[in-house]
């Protein structure tokens, strides 16, 4: 009972590892991978991993036993679409400019365990406008530096000039750095160029700007700006190191544009049509579509001043990609959770799961997005997104049914990630 005891407190404690043998009693399981729930399970950790899953029955006297029988506990969150090192979005179309490297170091810093308590132990970096910063956050994660989650991170996106990805609204004799254009490209040999470059720095995948954006002043939504030919050049090369692309897409051509490019998957998706979901599907793309966002753009953007460009762009895509994701959702499409976390502040990820239950999936549907469906799309299947033997350690603890009320996600009590305690 002592023993237990100990591991409780420490299991409270952020940073918290166990060099041994770990036990973890959970009230009631939730198993992604078969879609089920099984109560009072025992599942055995063994050197930051998932060694076996079992029908609880009290482990060896003296054993390490982390007591969870109370709560609710699933895998590790995945969130597909954040922006962790990056100061945020604000009222001031020019906010990159305002912010050094070094402070935006910080800030990712701060992002990235605000994600973890969260209980998201998993993330894909979709960006940063100093193209090597989630690169650099990555590597300090994973060397221990400052706690954070998983990170798959792509460097700069992939732009046209002025496009979606730049940093725009400035005087024209303003000069951006050039950390911040580090993949603005101008024709299809460029973007391999450009690509090439990002991985010779460290990205473990690509992100497109095929389209405007909503938040970037003087691009539009629907036009597309990336040609199918630079997008296919960019599938090419990513390809080509092992690796795949995403592309942000808005506007219903862009989309289909990048589908055929052979992208792995499509962020936002906002105007996507019949066509468009019907592509996605039968290619396997992944759909990833922040259907939150849009209500936190337009309430703290009409507080705070946020341009009217900005405001008018949310307004034409927030109902039309809600009504795009109940589509996508009936036709059988992969759709991941992702968020666009770093709009909003970061740690609020999970806000998004009522909406995908408003829009069309069960709980459990969407807890697949963010467990099972998440990692298949990053290529972390054998790694994250469950809780069976082989996978990671990773794993949150909810006081309250996430099946019968999906926004309990939003209070999670207790994060293990790689079985070392965080919350």
């Amino acid at each position: 009972m002592r023993r237990t005891c100990l591991l409780l407190a420490l299991s409270a404690v952020p940073g918290t590892a166990w060099a041994e043998t770990v036990y973890v009693r959970a009230g009631h399981l939730i198993d992604p991978e078969r879609g089920e729930v099984r109560d009072d399970q025992l599942l055995r950790i063994e050197d930051g991993r998932i060694a076996a899953v079992t029908a609880w029955t009290p482990p060896a006297a003296g054993a390490a036993l982390v007591d969870w029988s109370a709560f609710w506990v699933l895998p590790g969150l995945i969130d597909c679409h954040v922006h962790l090192a990056d100061a945020g979005q604000s009222a001031n179309v020019l906010e990159p400019l305002l912010h050094s490297a070094g402070e935006i170091a910080y800030i990712g810093a701060r992002n990235a365990r605000d994600t973890l308590d969260a209980g998201f132990t998993s993330v894909h970096d979709v960006g940063s406008y100093r193209g090597y910063s989630n690169i650099d956050l990555r590597n300090a994660v994973n060397r221990g530096d400052v706690p954070g989650p998983r990170i798959s991170a792509v460097g700069g996106y992939i732009t046209i000039p002025g496009g979606g990805g730049e940093v725009t609204g400035m005087a024209p004799d303003v000069t951006v750095p050039d950390d911040m254009r580090t993949g603005v490209v101008i024709d299809a040999a460029d973007t391999t160029r450009k690509v090439n470059a990002l991985f010779q720095h460290g990205a473990d995948s690509i992100k497109l700007i095929a389209t405007g954006a909503v938040l970037t002043e003087g691009t539009e939504p629907g036009q597309q700006e990336l040609s199918e030919a630079e997008m296919r050049a960019a599938v090419a090369a990513a390809t080509a190191r092992g690796s795949w692309v995403t592309a942000h897409a808005h506007g219903a051509e862009g989309i289909k544009s990048a589908l055929r490019a052979g992208v792995r998957g499509i962020e936002h998706a906002s105007l996507i049509d019949d066509e468009g979901i019907a592509l996605a599907k039968a290619s396997g793309a992944f759909l990833d579509m922040d259907i939150y966002n849009g209500d936190f753009i337009d309430e703290v953007g009409r507080r705070d001043g946020w341009t009217p460009a900005i405001l008018r762009k949310n307004s034409e895509t927030t109902e039309a990609q809600r009504r795009g994701f109940a589509k996508a959702v009936k036709a059988g499409a992969k759709l991941t959770f992702g968020t666009d976390a770093g709009v909003f502040p970061h740690g609020h990820n999970a806000r998004q799961f009522k909406y995908m239950v408003r829009y069309g999936m069960t709980p459990m549907q969407a807890i697949q997005s963010a467990t099972t469906v998440a990692a298949q799309m990053l290529g972390w299947s054998k790694d994250v997104g469950a809780l069976s033997a082989g996978h990671y350690a990773d794993m949150v603890a909810v006081a309250a049914n996430p099946l019968a009320d999906i926004s309990a996600l939003e209070q999670v009590t207790h994060v293990i990630k790689g079985g070392v305690a965080v919350r």
